[in-house]
This record gives C-alpha cells, structure tokens and sequence, in this order.
C-alpha cells in the first residue's frame, strides 16, 4: 500500500492575542509538488523503516525516522494492534522549512496503519492520535481535502496558552472554509540557504516571549483575511490576492516571524516585491518565501533564479485541489 501527500504554505496565523476567547487560527495552501511518498506493508511486529536510493539527506533520514516511529507507536497503542508494519519512504522534502512535512509523514504514517485495520478516520481524528494540529489545522486539512484552507483556531476552553503544535495538547481546529485554487495561478516557492529554522524549545520560546500580540493587529489581520485575501481568491484576482499577502507580513504574528528573519531572506522578499511579484510571503517560520504569478510577470521566476544564484532552490508548481492519493 503506498500514499502520496502533498505539501503546504502556511500563510499566516490569525489570533495570538486570545482577548476574543479564541486562539490561533489561520490560512495555508497546499501545494502539488513538493510531496511525500511512502509505502507499507504489515508485519509480524515491530516497525521498521526503509529509503530509497534517492533520498540522502540527513535531515530527512533524521525527521522521517522519528515521525513515523512516534507516529506508528501512538497509533499502534490506540488501536491496540499487535501486528509490526515496515515502511519505505520513496519520496520526502525538506524539513524545517515551512512546508509542513512533519505533519504530512504523521499522517500519512497513521492513515497506511488504519488502511492495514480496515479503519476508516478522517485527519482531524487523525491528528489528534498522531500529535499534530494543536495549533494549525492547515496541514491537516491539506492532507485530507487540498486547496485553500481556512481554520477557526482554539477556544479558550481548549487551548489556554500560546503554543506551537508541536507542543500543544489541543486537538486539531475546525474547518471554516476549504476553496479550489485557480488552476492559472502558478506558485513560486524560493528557499534560501538559511540555518534559520525554528523548532522544539525555540519555537516554545518564541510563543511565549511575543505572545500576545496586540489585539489591534489581530483585529487587521482577520480583517485582510477575511474581506481581503478570501475575497480576492474567489473573485480570481491575482494582484489584489498577492497585496493581500503583502499586507499580512507586516501584522500580528506573522510581523514577528518575519522580523526574526536573517537580512538574507528579508533582502530576497523585498527583490521578489521590487521585480514583479504581486506580493510576496513566508510560510510558517520560513525559510520558505512564495509569491503567486501568471504569464503577465512569469519573468519573476527568472529572476528570482538569478538572484539567488545558486544559493538556494527555486521551485515553480500549482496549488492541489484534493488531498492524499491512496494506491492499495
């Protein structure tokens, strides 16, 4: 059995002020490539792990083992299963650089084991087994529907405290909206080489420290978003979509991810801007920055390529509209 999951843009989180009794809360994009591919097959006991050929970076060896390991033992116990299961990545991405690829292996991991059992469960169930989505529900929502992706965050009654999914209890949030991404719309995705990435008791820190933010900017942000930024998608305007996007990087709490930034990545958003972008973002912590382009400004590709020289990985591709892809 094998499944092919997609990858994400988280583009921002609305609400890290709490005042309204809510927390959270945010909008992403799921994205056609990258992807994650993986591959299982049930055993006698025991979990094991293997990679193909094409796979030789570290960091991936690294998070893939520890994600489908904690992820396969949550569900195991859940479920009381007593067989083993060995699984082979085929295909991974970076980790740590804003696409979401630690949610995508959790679940992907747990969706193959319930495939095994006959369980039929949906991500946000899912999510809660695995330890993921306890404070966006983007990646879970991708995973299971693709498109955009609205979520309604926490309530207070839920989640108390500023906190990172990764070190939150809170189970995944409601959908609010998930909506098809036009399919003449392309994504460029530019990850700098930046030792940037923002994890485990950093992530916590940075929480804790900044949060909450103030409850004007929150105010702004849901209003761009809502009146804004969806809007803007339905109404099939790129321009006013891509200022829309500009517009939520100087507010609430995607202004302080982007202000812990190197000079490097804030100098490559500013040329992205300065050369035909419409608008440009940075997904969750970066180093991811993306931008939404068509054939009136397709020479932002070029460009950005240049500008980076080398000195990072340039990837053009489109929004996905469904989620997983399940071959048995």
């Amino acid at each position: 059995m094998m499944i092919k999951t997609p990858s994400r843009l988280h583009m921002t989180l609305i609400d890290l002020n709490g005042s309204y009794g809510r927390f959270d809360g945010g909008v992403g994009l799921t994205l056609a490539n990258p992807h994650f591919i993986l591959k299982s097959e049930e055993t006698e006991k025991g979990i094991t792990i293997g990679f193909d050929d094409n796979i030789t970076n570290p960091e991936i060896f690294d998070e893939c083992i520890t994600k489908i390991s904690n992820s396969a033992e949550r569900v195991i116990n859940h479920f009381n299963i007593e067989s083993g299961f060995h699984f082979q990545v085929k295909q991974a991405y970076f980790p740590h650089s804003g696409l979401g690829s630690g949610t995508q292996i959790s679940l992907a991991t747990g969706k193959l084991i319930c495939e095994h059992i006959g369980q039929n469960i949906l991500s946000p169930n899912l999510g809660a087994i695995v330890g993921r989505g306890g404070t966006s529900g983007i990646g879970t929502f991708s995973f299971d529907l693709g498109g955009f992706i609205a979520d309604g965050g926490h309530s207070s009654k839920e989640k108390s405290t500023f906190l990172p999914s990764s070190a939150s209890g809170a189970r995944p949030p409601h959908l609010i909206g998930q909506y098809d991404f036009p399919e003449d719309w392309n994504i460029l995705i530019a990850l700098p080489s930046a030792d940037n990435s923002v994890t485990g008791n950093k992530e916590v820190n940075i929480f804790q420290h900044y949060c909450p933010v103030p409850k004007s900017e929150v105010e702004q942000v849901s209003h761009v978003v809502f009146m804004n930024l969806i809007p803007y998608l339905l109404e099939h305007d790129i321009e006013n979509f891509g200022a829309s996007i500009d517009m939520i990087q100087t507010r609430g709490f995607k202004k302080i991810e982007v202000s812990l930034q190197p000079p490097k990545l804030v100098n490559l958003m500013n040329f992205m801007r300065d050369n035909g972008a419409y608008g440009v973002g940075m997904s969750s912590f970066g180093p991811v920055t993306y931008t939404v382009y068509d054939k009136s400004n397709k020479d932002i590709v070029k460009a950005t390529e240049e500008y980076l020289d080398g000195d990072g990985i340039v990837i053009t591709t489109k929004a996905q509209n469904h989620g997983y892809e399940l071959t048995k």
